[in-house]
């Protein structure tokens, strides 16, 4: 979230950012009333205070001297009630307060071109050509259905809409990517893999952001007298690994990856992508995730952005990168690049990961602290993360971009060794 000093003190900066955004709903001016009324409450609550001390020594004086301190002591009757009545209406202002705090969102990096929609977002740069084929290609549920490998159909006797069934060729295809991904960001790029819980609490789901925006998009279970919500994206619990710490100086950057299922309502998605691997309620994923020093946060957001984006070059798949506009950029974040891959039988780029800087907007709702090696006081750590890929989407596109005119998928050369051949069919 935003410092609530920072919004008093830039309220111009942060109606400009919700200008860019294209955020309609505007409480500001809201906000900085009940910032003026609760710094009003809390004047008077303090002179009150220091009122009640000061009379409490001369009651006590009083008393010592035999006098009568029965006015005193009913008018610090009076100030205790009006102290309680202040401390009262304070926490109802900042209750309200934190309610509209939680709904701005970050503030966009200069660099952040302006724009409404995915329509605006500029390409940085493409890697490969897009693959072409002499035959019409399929699209990559055409291929797993003919071979027998992917199953909408029984998924949906399971669970309803939106879910597959993975056999045989395409459930191996999904592992191996999975320990592909892991053994690439760790034993190459320095990541420490984790394996964190699916279910989380309200509070975790809170810290990076994703309530109380975004709860119309999320799973959530209840048990008894417990709340926990299905994870969206492992960057939920791996960012909280760190809450309410301070880590020191010396140990940043650290560098987490993490393969987790996850889960999304896809709320208002109705009638986009509802056939096929693209937009699922559960899919895999491996997720890279960074605590670093404010300084460092732009560079470490280029080379996270480069550690997922040799995942597709090894794997010999095409793609582009391409920076969020200001209409498209998430509500936590303040620069977002997306990588799309090629997906041939669409003819266009699909978004297959998001890379993402979001300063310090999520470490001041954890609180996620560092000490400065010199000393003095703690700083905020900047949070990044990213998708290293996607699971779910990049098997979708290795079908499409590796089919053959007889029906089979050729397996990438980097993934050999999890497989017999490279042709499955």
């Amino acid at each position: 979230m935003l410092e609530l000093r920072f919004i008093r003190e830039n309220p111009g900066i942060v109606r400009e950012n919700l200008r860019k955004r294209h955020i309609e709903e505007d409480r500001l001016d809201e906000f900085l009333e009940l910032d003026r009324r609760r710094r009003e409450l809390l004047t008077e609550s303090e002179s009150l205070r220091n009122r009640r001390k000061t009379v409490s020594k001369e009651i006590g004086a009083l008393k010592k001297s035999g006098g009568d301190a029965d006015a005193l002591m009913a008018e610090m009757r009076g100030v205790g009630e009006r102290i309680k009545e202040l401390e009262a209406e304070i926490s109802r202002v900042e209750e309200e307060m934190n309610g509209i705090v939680m709904s701005l969102p970050n503030i966009c990096h200069p660099s952040v071109p302006e724009g409404v929609d995915d329509s605006d977002n500029p390409t940085v740069r493409t890697w490969g050509e897009p693959t072409r084929f002499d035959f019409p290609p399929k699209a990559h549920y055409e291929i797993g259905e003919s071979l027998g490998v992917i199953d909408f159909e029984r998924a949906a006797k399971l669970s309803g809409a939106r879910f597959a069934v993975l056999s045989g060729f395409a459930s191996r295809l999904e592992r191996a990517l999975i320990n592909f991904m892991l053994d690439l960001h760790t034993q190459k790029h320095g990541y420490r893999e984790v394996l964190p819980p699916f279910l989380v609490t309200t509070e975790t789901m809170t810290a990076t952001g994703q309530l109380p925006k975004f709860a119309d998009d999320l799973f959530r279970t209840e048990v008894s007298d417990r709340e926990l919500w299905l994870i969206p994206t492992a960057e939920v619990p791996v960012t909280n690994l760190h809450r309410d710490e301070t880590l020191a100086e010396k140990d940043l950057p650290l560098k987490y990856c993490a393969y987790t299922p996850c889960f999304r309502s896809e709320a208002g998605s109705y009638g986009k992508d509802t056939r096929g691997l693209i937009r699922q309620h559960q899919f895999d994923k491996v997720e890279l995730v960074k605590f670093t020093r404010p300084e460092d946060s732009e560079e470490e957001l280029e080379s996270l952005l480069a550690d997922a984006e040799e995942v597709l070059q090894l794997l010999g798949l095409p793609y582009r990168v391409v920076q969020l506009c200001s209409g498209d950029l998430g509500f936590s974040a303040t620069k977002t690049y997306d990588i799309e891959v090629w997906m041939p039988a669409q003819n266009k780029y699909r978004e297959i990961s998001s890379c993402s800087s979001f300063t310090d907007f999520q470490a001041r709702r954890g609180p996620i602290r560092y000490r400065p090696k010199e000393g003095g006081k703690s700083r905020l750590v900047h949070t990044l993360n990213g998708s290293g890929l996607a699971v779910g989407r990049t098997l979708a596109a290795i079908f499409e971009n590796f089919q053959t005119a007889d029906g089979q998928v050729m397996i990438p050369e980097v993934l050999a060794p999890y497989f017999e051949n490279r042709f499955q069919g």
